[in-house]
């Protein structure tokens, strides 16, 4: 008798055991490493703006049930896409933390971006604070009487460790505005709350608000393409819109697929800069001034430039650029491609989509070669160290400067047409830079998840050339002279030195190109 209770003691413990272990199984997948109750996974912010004269707006975050003593909480030290320190933090005042019963919590600033809060276990965070802002640019908050512009990095605290935690936010806005821009996602059609999968998201979704101008969209393979923006001005809009959806046209013709389902150009007004985003872009706009087609096509290519973004940076990228570490400085040594790439295609496709000519495109490629060769800097900064220092000599290089550095603008546009002559030379026009930019989007972006190093970058290159392309290379990773006929002529063109107070290069035509000469330049000015 003793021995049966025993055996069905020791089965009854059995079973608690299992029991025990179950319940503790099932808590640790609610409750994560860090603290958070993945009952409730998800980050709530609500900003309001009821005062455009204060020059701020306020912000109140809801935090999930925290099971530690203590949380950091961080606003990111840069904004995507501009690759400087922008001390955001400095903008943040009146931070206070409290839960559910309106108890504070001391809140202790440990850095100049991170804020510490003790004694918190089990508790659901109620966060507030002021977001002061001055300074009118596409990569800072700015508010006035008639609009507010709204970068997420400055504005929006994340929990340390946990930027993929989805968000949904609530905007509250001036009484006197309508209207609000944004890549977000809207929750049920509503036009003030939206929704976003992860910090990164948010993070790239500028928002605009006040009362805006929406021109007609277009759509491309189905999908809609929208031109949103405040004091737009007084321009032939229909035209403009035409010649913006063959912009894009042309840019998807070189990928072959849209990536997005839905895409909005974004303008916050006059002045300098734009900013690409997954599905949106930020631009300066001001329509008053599209006055001649030279004008227009000016602002195209600029539109042009940043839509690219979408595909040449955003999805295909050097691996350093995402997932992001918003403390610090996210260095590469490929910041050219994502840069100089860019805005050599921003010329390609303004030729492809008909909008220049052929003239216009060569005009280009000679002007960048003036550039580069007239700055001191390109004897001393090699084009892979102008990508790794761009954080300390800003995004155009400081030519003037004692470090005498160079842009990954200029010498990335010069590199990228030689890339692409020397491709199209060697294969007989039958591989383009197209092949290269559709290889790295189908084999990292969308294969393999991930952007690609710099190795990764140069052997995709040579296996669409068919061939080793080191020499060609040794114009990134040095600082030797550019040999350009030797890429040119195969063209049937000619670029040339002549004396003046400045060297100036001059690509021209020759006057009896032989057949395969003039087909591989019909079809790089006119493909």
């Amino acid at each position: 008798m003793n021995h049966q209770r025993k055996i069905v003691m020791t089965r009854h413990m059995f079973k608690f055991s299992w029991v025990f272990l179950l319940l503790t199984i099932l808590y640790s997948c609610q409750v994560g490493s860090d603290g958070l109750n993945r009952n409730q996974p998800k980050i709530s912010f609500e900003l309001s703006v009821t005062d455009p004269d204060s020059h701020g707006f306020m912000v109140d975050m809801s935090l999930p049930l925290w099971h530690k003593d203590q949380i950091s909480l961080k606003l990111p030290d840069w904004m995507p896409g501009y690759y400087q320190i922008m001390d955001y933090s400095k903008d943040i005042s009146a931070l206070e933390v409290k839960d559910d019963d309106g108890n504070a919590f001391p809140v202790e600033m440990i850095n100049k971006n991170t804020w510490l809060v003790k004694g918190v276990k089990n508790k659901t965070l109620k966060v507030n604070y002021k977001v002061s802002t001055s300074r009118q640019f596409v990569a800072n908050n700015f508010i006035d009487q008639k609009h507010a512009y709204i970068v997420c990095c400055n504005t929006f605290l994340y929990v340390d460790g946990y930027t993929n935690l989805p968000v949904q936010l609530k905007i509250n806005n001036y009484n006197k505005w309508n209207d609000i821009a944004t890549g977000l996602e809207p929750i049920q059609n509503r036009s003030d709350e939206f929704t976003a999968p992860n910090f990164d998201i948010l993070y790239d979704c500028p928002i605009l608000m006040g009362n805006l101008e929406k021109l007609t969209s277009f759509f491309v393979n189905g999908i809609e393409h929208q031109f949103v923006g405040y004091e737009l001005g007084d321009f032939n809009k229909e035209l403009f819109m035409y010649k913006l959806k063959r912009v894009v046209e042309s840019a998807v013709d070189i990928i072959g697929e849209i990536p997005y389902s839905r895409y909005t150009f974004i303008a916050i007004g006059p002045g300098m800069g734009g900013i690409e985003h997954l599905n949106n872009t930020i631009i300066t706009f001001n329509g008053n001034e599209l006055n001649s087609n030279s004008a227009l096509n000016g602002v195209l290519s600029f539109l042009a430039h940043e839509y690219f973004h979408h595909y040449n940076v955003k999805r295909i990228r050097p691996v350093e650029l995402g997932p992001f570490n918003y403390d610090k400085p996210n260095r590469t040594n490929m910041l050219w491609v994502s840069e100089g790439l860019t805005v050599y295609y921003q010329h390609m496709i303004l030729r492809r989509a008909g909008i220049t000519s052929a003239e216009d495109l060569l005009e280009q490629v000679e002007s960048q070669i003036n550039t580069l060769e007239n700055d001191p800097g390109r004897l001393h900064q090699t084009l892979a160290q102008s990508s790794y220092y761009t954080w300390e000599d800003g995004p155009f290089g400081n030519p003037g400067g004692e470090d005498q550095s160079i842009s990954v603008y200029n010498k990335g546009t010069v590199v990228a047409a030689l890339l692409d002559l020397k491709i199209r030379t060697i294969t007989q026009n039958k591989k383009t830079l197209d092949d290269v930019m559709q290889a790295l989007y189908y084999q990292y972006y969308k294969d393999k998840g991930r952007g690609f190093t710099d190795a990764e970058f140069q052997s995709v290159c040579e296996d669409v050339a068919g061939t080793s392309l080191k020499e060609l290379f040794e114009y990134v990773y040095s600082t030797k002279s550019i040999d350009y006929q030797k890429y040119y002529e195969a063209f049937g063109l000619a670029v040339g030195s002549y004396p003046g107070g400045s060297k100036t290069i001059k690509i021209t035509k020759s006057k009896n190109p032989n057949a395969s000469q003039l087909q591989l330049l019909n079809s790089w000015l006119d493909n």
